[in-house]
């Protein structure tokens, strides 16, 4: 089918190539025009230098793919679409938009005769060759119309619509909140084998797990390729870790639901903590334990005492 895709990034890039290799024919745009440019030729799909000219190139009822960072910019960007397209084109959001965004998007399109699908999509940057998993939610019809491209786009089994408006970002969500828990789990045995004093081989470790143990994972695969990039002590690598949103998303509405989720609220601080170069909180306690028990503190000259 002919699909428009706007938004051309790490992931949006290589869905556009994986799609025009499915034999699908797109038209793509993104902000940057170089950019534009550059996946038009590696793909072979056509470029557009504006939204506009985007539309005007795809057949009604049309189909547009909208792969920008969530919030404001995806924000923008339908709201941009909205203008320019026709009553009965979708516009899907494969972002990682708070569904209840999405609920309300959904809802203020469908008053403009637009009917929009939140696609929840994981893969990151394999997903050129190993296909993205997908979870679409919104109207029925609509998904009907754009399935072929979720079934190029996904691996066998890979797509599902789950339901209504809101619930395929609504799967994402906890999705990514079970990411935060395995990367954390990982992390922390990884760290225990490094400060064992065993000195073990932390690639062959790894290696070893994916071969038979119940802990075995692609997260496994790319942790032992990791170690085989940087090396056991992973030097180059600052201990600071970003999250996107979705961690956050999933422990609050975990807490709305009455759903106690320790171990996911545990990493997200966990990924908080790392941001800081100082932990404030760490010198109270260490205050503290000074004041009521005259434990010993280290101080910011590099001495110790009582």
């Amino acid at each position: 089918m002919r699909l428009g895709m706007v938004g051309l990034g790490k992931m949006g890039g290589n869905m556009a190539q994986r799609l025009t290799r499915g034999g699908h024919e797109l038209v793509v745009f993104d902000r940057d025009p170089e950019v534009t440019r550059a996946v038009a030729e590696a793909s072979g799909a056509k470029a557009a230098a504006s939204l506009q000219e985007l539309v005007a190139a795809l057949d009604g009822p049309r189909a547009v793919w909208v792969m920008v960072p969530a919030g404001p910019p995806t924000e923008q960007v339908l709201s941009d679409l909205a203008d320019i397209c026709d009553p009965g084109d979708v516009l899907i959001d494969g972002g990682n938009s708070n569904y209840n965004d999405s609920k309300r998007r959904a809802a203020e399109l469908e008053t403009r005769g637009l009917r929009l699908m939140d696609a929840g999509t994981s893969g990151g940057i394999w997903g050129l060759e190993n296909g993205y998993c997908l979870m679409v939610g919104g109207a029925p019809e609509a998904a009907a119309v754009c399935e072929p491209v979720f079934r190029t786009l996904a691996p066998e089994g890979g797509y599902a619509h789950v339901g209504p408006s809101g619930s395929g970002h609504f799967a994402k969500m906890v999705h990514n909140g079970i990411e935060y828990g395995l990367l954390q789990a990982y992390a922390e045995g990884f760290e225990i084998l490094h400060k064992s004093g065993f000195e073990y081989d932390l690639e062959g470790i790894a290696s070893l797990w994916n071969h038979g143990s119940v802990v075995r994972s692609w997260l496994l695969e790319l942790l032992e390729r990791a170690y085989a990039e940087e090396g056991p002590a992973l030097e180059r690598i600052k201990d600071w870790v970003a999250d996107s949103g979705e961690g956050r998303w999933t422990v609050e509405t975990a807490m709305a639901l009455d759903v106690p989720a320790p171990v996911i609220t545990l990493s997200l601080l966990a990924r908080f903590r790392s941001r800081q170069e100082q932990s404030y909180s760490a010198q109270v306690v260490a205050a503290l334990r000074n004041q009521f028990g005259g434990h010993s503190i280290k101080t910011t000259d590099g001495a110790g005492g009582a």
